[in-house]
């Protein structure tokens, strides 16, 4: 078959691909990783490249390569490095010395330690732990690569339906776990071989994925889990770059879309001695749930989507240099942006911080809808005004100007506000049914815990005025960072721990919200601001 070669600039990267391939393939080999929300569908035209020499815009998902071609790879288009929640809450735990002494073969003269990894559907993080006294030496985070196959666990469920294609993920995860510990034993001085025990969690298809389990039923109803019990595998049997006589324990997952994450949270946080109703929530693409207190727990999951990571948004991105990632208003707007570089998109906490400030200025009504620049004429400052704008027949707010030509830069389109208010709809949904399931009232939630990157970055107030969480007053939420790491980290330093893990895993009750006879009608309800 004939082949051609590609050169990306400005990365001044070559390769050689076969005929009748995408540019998407060849982003891919030559290790550029670009947007890819919709999983190569071309619905979201988030991966645009410029072709020379006639300096031609095309997605690279769609565009095939039938000659050599130099590819200009736009910034816009870029997965760039994000943000990455590392740390989470300081967690006290009793170290058992017996966990990993039987996994100690050749490392007896040297200190012993442990890997807590925490696989996300985005972002992969690692720590590295000593296990004689509990300490966290180092911590590394880098983008999940599996992103090249889709931004969702739906699109990696899609693309999993073979044996071969299973592995290619597999692979591709164990090989990032794999970079992740030789960046921690380059900075820390020590040897792989040291590494004698292993705890993973994520959410169900990760886990699954990880460990080369099915995941085809997982895109079906009932959605059931090929495994939701945890398993101990030799660090052999994975390849994985640490001591060969080493074991990898993954944590229980709670259902088909609650997984192990969400055990580690539960753990880390101490859900299960909760006395005042607590709600945890980890908000992504699938929101994963849990409300309850020590006398009985629910989970449930609920597709937000990712417009809250920034898919499906006019000039959404995640959390990179750039971004805008704080919004405030006074006679005209101020910007917090990431890397306090020119905004050139918006990410989810701006995003929610925007429309909050949209329906506190009036510029949006209840319902989202933007009304009309006479309709506001007389409330709002000129600079605020003017930010109101029509775009493409429909109206927007524009949050930053070009530089250069004083043009809009980053706009919010009514487009945008509805897809945000999906996101919350379903979030706010699965919150209210859990809430029905225990008879409670939007004051009688005590506390409220936000998990994972996301639920860190945005302000309260914002995600309040939303209505994204239960009306409560801001002091009752209180942000954990990445207790799902945390939580591995207890896991696997005790197995005291582990068995607190398997009996969460089995205490908490999963609700199929879609099934629940107001589904319906709450969903509609929550669409509301």
């Amino acid at each position: 078959m004939e082949h051609f070669s590609i050169t990306f600039k400005p990365d001044d990267k070559r390769i050689c691909i076969r005929a009748g391939s995408t540019l998407l393939d060849a982003t891919n080999q030559a290790g550029i990783v670009l947007n890819t929300f919709c999983g190569g569908k071309g619905t979201c035209r988030k991966c645009l490249v410029v072709v020379d020499p006639k300096q031609e815009q095309v997605l690279a998902c769609q565009h095939t390569v039938e000659s050599d071609l130099t590819v200009t790879v736009l910034p816009d288009s870029r997965f760039f490095e994000q943000k990455i929640l590392e740390h989470g809450i300081d967690t006290q735990v009793d170290i058992d010395a017996a966990v990993c002494k039987e996994h100690r073969q050749g490392i007896a003269a040297k200190t012993a330690y442990g890997l807590a990894v925490d696989i996300g559907t985005t972002t992969v993080v690692a720590k590295l732990i000593n296990m004689t006294d509990g300490q966290v030496e180092a911590t590394q985070a880098t983008l999940n690569p599996q992103t090249k196959f889709g931004d969702d666990v739906v699109s990696r469920i899609a693309y999993a339906q073979t044996a071969e294609r299973l592995t290619e993920l597999h692979k591709t995860v164990v090989g990032c776990i794999n970079e992740l510990v030789a960046r921690l034993c380059e900075r820390t001085s020590i040897e792989a071989e040291q590494i004698c025990e292993m705890c993973v969690v994520g959410n169900t298809t990760m886990s699954h994925i990880f460990l080369n389990l099915p995941v085809v039923q997982l895109g079906r109803a009932p959605y059931s889990a090929y495994s939701l019990d945890a398993h101990d595998v030799p660090a052999a049997h994975l390849g994985l770059q640490m001591s060969p006589a080493g074991n990898i324990h993954t944590v229980e997952n709670i259902a088909g879309f609650v997984g192990s994450d969400t055990t580690a949270v539960a753990l880390a946080v101490d859900i299960a001695s909760a006395e005042g109703m607590t709600l945890v929530v980890d908000i992504g693409t699938n929101g994963e749930l849990v409300l309850g207190t020590q006398d009985r727990l629910y989970a449930a999951s609920c597709a937000a989507g990712p417009a809250l990571e920034g898919a499906r948004i006019a000039h959404g991105s995640r959390a990179a240099d750039g971004a805008i990632e704080a919004v405030l208003a006074n006679d005209d707007i101020d910007l917090g942006v990431i890397g306090n570089s020119p905004a050139r998109s918006i990410c989810g906490s701006g995003l929610v911080d925007a429309v909050a400030m949209l329906l506190d200025s009036g510029i949006i009504d209840e319902t989202g809808r933007f009304r009309s620049p006479n309709d506001v004429s007389g409330e709002l400052s000129p600079a605020m005004l003017a930010r109101i704008i029509e775009q493409e027949g429909q109206l927007a707010f524009c949050l930053a100007y070009d530089g250069d030509t004083a043009r809009p830069k980053v706009t919010l389109t009514q487009k945008d506000v509805r897809e945000v208010q999906l996101a919350k709809g379903a979030i706010r949904t699965g919150i209210r049914l859990l809430q029905n399931r225990l008879g409670l009232k939007d004051s009688d939630i005590e506390h409220i815990l936000l998990a994972g990157a996301f639920g860190t970055y945005i302000r309260r107030e914002s995600a309040l005025r939303i209505g994204l969480l239960p009306d409560v007053p801001p002091e009752r939420i209180r942000f954990v960072g990445n207790a799902a790491s945390s939580g591995a980290r207890m896991i696997l330093l005790s197995r005291k721990c582990r068995a607190k893990a398997k009996e969460l895993a089995r205490k908490i009750e999963y609700v199929e919200i879609a099934h629940e006879p107001d589904f319906q009608m709450v969903y509609a309800d929550s669409m509301v601001f």
